[in-house]
Parts: structure tokens; sequence; C-alpha cells
């Protein structure tokens, strides 16, 4: 049976995580004596795709044993003398200094060989496909948006050896690997600042994946896959399903499915998704929103979406252009929003539910009009728009400062009544922060509700012919709370401040009067 990844809450041997943990310390330090390299956002890419090397090589070798026991012929997506174990695998006789600098980074070189030829990434990058086997185009695609940055050989060449180290094929190493990998990537979402847009809190993203709860036999896609974590974890939560050789297969070849059109995130999606056990993933390197809305059919819905659509950004008139007349904007989060609405499968799934989606949108496609209200229009009559869960303060901190909520919507028909459900801070606590985040246990109690609902001091329900009447404004405050006018959409926060400098107008005046008269 195929390599899988480990679902087990287990800690893999703590001389494993002891050894990758001190390895990729060790290829990270050699990396800050680098002068090409400023900081984690040049650092991990510069990991990421060594090890993408290291990894394609490792599971290559594995396929050629399978092909040669099986008497198959085995076509390799990589051919010498690119293959790692031509250049890299010698650590003591091996490609180093200017020879490997060069080797790596210039269209024309000579090669471990000896003979000149094409350089390591101009031969990556012009791979193509054949017999249906998208290994290559994946490289390739790749390493069009990689660069080595490393300006020493030498340093380089002791980064190679350290990652030499790591045996892909190994289940443990690959279990913790993953899980380093994860921390590395929360690091560089730290170092990111704005370029951090494309990491959702792992928290927030289980959550989403246990209560959507994709099933064997159904598809999910994530539009803005980012660096895969919502893959990862609906992987990991349809492997947990699987009991046959065929299932597995299946949950490889048609269940995940992503896009995400940025070189960085999508080189560190490719290699996330590959170490949890995904052998081909499917990403998209385009836009998703590059397709004319009208054109989606059938055939290019899913039974799931879950995502963490950006938003704040504009798409160029060209990408608006592709929506109704009606429904183009700038804004980004709402055509994300358009986009999975149409890529929903109209009809129950193979596993007999309703196509859903679980998505998560800022406070102002809650309280929006014009566009706003006409998607949300269409989304409270054509789909069942049943749970909004409302996020507490800093949960995406400290990169936006912007109230976020969860929509939870799908095919079963329009929406009879929207269920809100306000997500509490833990005990003593103002906010979330980057050192405090987010935990899944945080929602337990919302897990708990969630399948037998009773309105409560979290929870409320709003008939949706009441939204619909009022402009389908979705922002509802908790009935069993106090008025906060910060959370008031615009238009009644303003109306509430005017009111409120009348009533002290008033009061001078009369202040005034009483004075005058006392002066008299």
């Amino acid at each position: 049976m195929p390599r899988k990844a480990s679902t087990k809450k287990t800690a893999a041997p703590l001389t494993t995580a002891q050894s990758l943990g001190s390895l990729l310390k060790s290829a990270r330090d050699i990396m800050r004596k680098d002068k090409g390299l400023n900081g984690d956002l040049d650092r991990l890419p510069m990991l990421t795709w060594i090890m993408f090397l290291k990894f394609l090589d490792d599971l290559e070798l594995q396929r050629e044993d399978e092909a040669a026991l099986a008497g198959k012929r085995f076509r390799p997506a990589v051919e010498a003398p690119y293959r790692w174990r031509d250049w890299a695998a010698d650590a003591q006789g091996g490609m180093t200094g200017d020879d490997l600098i060069q080797f790596i980074g210039q269209d024309e070189a000579t090669g471990p060989d000896g003979r000149r030829g094409q350089g390591l990434f101009a031969y990556l990058r012009a791979l193509t496909s054949a017999n249906g086997d998208n290994r290559r185009d994946v490289i390739a695609t790749v390493f069009r948006g990689v660069q080595n940055r490393m300006v020493s050989g030498y340093l380089l060449r002791d980064v190679i050896n350290k990652v030499s180290a790591i045996h892909f094929t190994a289940s443990d190493e690959l279990h913790t690997l993953g899980s380093l990998y994860e921390s590395m990537l929360r690091e560089m979402r730290d170092a990111a600042g704005d370029s951090g847009e494309f990491y959702t809190p792992r928290a927030v993203v289980r959550f989403m994946v246990e209560v959507s709860d994709p099933r064997l036999g159904e598809t999910v896609l994530d539009p803005a896959a980012g660096t895969g974590g919502f893959l990862v974890e609906a992987y990991n939560h349809l492997f947990a399903q699987v009991k046959t050789v065929p299932q597995h297969r299946q949950l490889q070849d048609e269940a995940l499915y992503g896009f995400e059109p940025k070189p960085l995130p999508y080189l560190l999606c490719q290699m996330n998704l590959l170490l949890h056990g995904i052998e081909r993933p499917w990403i998209d390197p385009g836009n998703s929103l590059r397709y004319k809305l009208t054109e989606i059919g059938e055939a290019q819905r899913q039974d799931v979406i879950l995502t963490n659509p950006p938003f704040g950004g504009e798409e160029e008139k060209g990408i608006q252009g592709n929506f109704p007349e009606d429904r183009q904007t700038a804004e980004t989060a709402l055509l994300f929003l358009q986009l999975i609405m149409r890529r929903l499968h109209r009809q129950p799934t193979k596993a007999g539910r309703p196509a859903r989606a679980a998505v998560v949108v800022p406070n102002g496609t809650l309280f929006g009009d014009g566009v706003c209200a006409r998607i949300k229009e269409e989304l409270l009559k054509e789909f069942n728009l049943h749970t909004i869960v409302r996020l507490p303060n800093g949960v995406f901190a400290p990169y936006t400062g912007i109230p976020t909520n969860l929509l939870f919507f799908d095919r079963a028909g329009p929406t009879k009544e929207v269920w809100y459900y306000e997500q509490p801070l833990p005990a003593g606590r103002k906010n979330y922060t980057k050192t405090q985040p987010i935990q899944f246990e945080d929602f337990r109690d919302c897990l708990d509700w969630w399948s037998k609902r009773e309105e409560n001091a979290r929870a409320w329900k709003v008939p949706a012919a009441e939204l619909l009447a009022n402009n389908c404004n979705l922002d509802r405050k908790n009935p069993s709370t106090k008025e906060d006018v910060t959370h008031l959409p615009p238009e009644q926060l303003a109306a509430s401040i005017l009111d409120k400098e009348r009533r002290i107008a008033e009061i001078v005046g009369k202040i005034q009067g009483l004075l005058a008269k006392s002066g008299a």
C-alpha cells in the first residue's frame, strides 16, 4: 500500500524529532551566514526548494524499485544529471563553490558529469508532462517561481549535505518533518507582515473542516490555497476514513483541489502537501477568478469548499469582467464569494449530502450594500446560509484587526433562518494575540452546540425573510449582550453618533438657558 501520512496524535520518537529539529536548525544557521539571504522570508523558500528536490528523488527511487518488482518500465520525472543523486548526494566529492552556484542558476553550465548543458533550474523549468502524469508540470511550475539567493556555493553545499540526511520515505520522519515544516510556516508568517495573508490559524481551519465534515467520495476545493492549510486538514480528516487500498487511491487522486497563483505560497503549498502524505497535489498555479463565471459548469464544480479568500485587495478590470455586470466589484472577498457559490455542485454528493462551503469573510461583507447586498440576496434565496460564526478580536492579529466571520452554507435549498454563534474569548482575555493565539479547544462549546441547536447567551437565529427585508444586512447583534456601537454597520454607527450629538446639544442648550435665567 502506498505511503500514508499518520493521523495519530502520538508524537514521533523523541530521537527522530530531536535529530530532525536539530538538522533543520543547523541548515538555517548555515543560511544565516550567507550574505544573499535576509531573514526567514528568504531562508525558508531556499530550504523548501532544496527539500523539494531531495523529496522528489527519494520518491523516484521508491517508484523505480516498485516498477522493477512489477516488471514495468519506469519513466522518471527528472533525468540524469539533474537528479539529486547525480549532483547533490555526494557530500565529499559533489559539486560545490562557484561550480555549484553556476550549475543551479545559469541557463547553461557544466554539470556534475563534466559536460556542458542546461543549468538545473533551466532544465526543471522546461519540463513538460506526458502520458497523463502531471509531475513534470508541477516541477516546472514550482521552479518558474524559484531563485537561488545564496551567493556562497560552499555554504549551499553545507545546507545540501544537511538535507541529504533526511529520509523522505521513512514514515516516522515524514510525520515529524510535516509538523516541523508547519512550525516554520508559522515563523515565516510572523516575519511576513502583509505577505502573511495566505496563513489562517490552524485552530480555525480545523474547526471549519470538522463541522463541514468532508466524506470519502466527495471532492474538496480551496480556491485560495495559500500554503495548503485547509487541504492538509481536509486530507487528515478524510484519511481517517480510509479502510482499503482503492479508497486510499481515491483520496490521493480524486479528492483534493486548489488554486494558488503566487509563486512563493505555491511552492510552500506543494511542499506542505507532499510532507503530509499527498503524493500528487493538484494545485492550479493560476488565479481561480480567471474563468468567466457563467461558463463554470457542473464538471468544474466541487462538493466541499473550504477557504479563507484574500480580502482588502483589489482585482484588475479583466478579472472583474468575468462576473455579471451588476455584480462586478474590485473587492476580492466579494468576487471569491460569488465564485464559491458558483462552484458548488447543485446535486447531492456521492455521500448523499448537499454540497457545502465554509468561508472566512470580513465584517464588511455582512453589512455591505449595493453589489454586496445583491450577492447576499442570491446567497439567501438560492443557498441555505445556515450558520454565521462571529469570531472574537485578535484571531488574525497582528496581521489584521478587521473583525472576521465564518459563513457556512449549502445547496439544501433557500435559507429559512440563519443561526448566529458568537465565539467568546477565553475567560479573563480581552483579545487573542500572536503569542496567545486561538486554540481548537476554544471551539469546544460551539462544536457541542452545532448538532443540537438551541438559542442561548451565545447563539440566536434570525428568519431569512427579516434579513431580506432589511437590504440583506447580515450584521446582526447578539440580543443577549449590551449594544456595542463599534460593531454597528457604518450607516447605523453614523446615525447613532449624530443622535448622541443632537442630545448633547439639547442638554447644553438647556443648561445655557438655566444659566441665563439664573443670571437674570
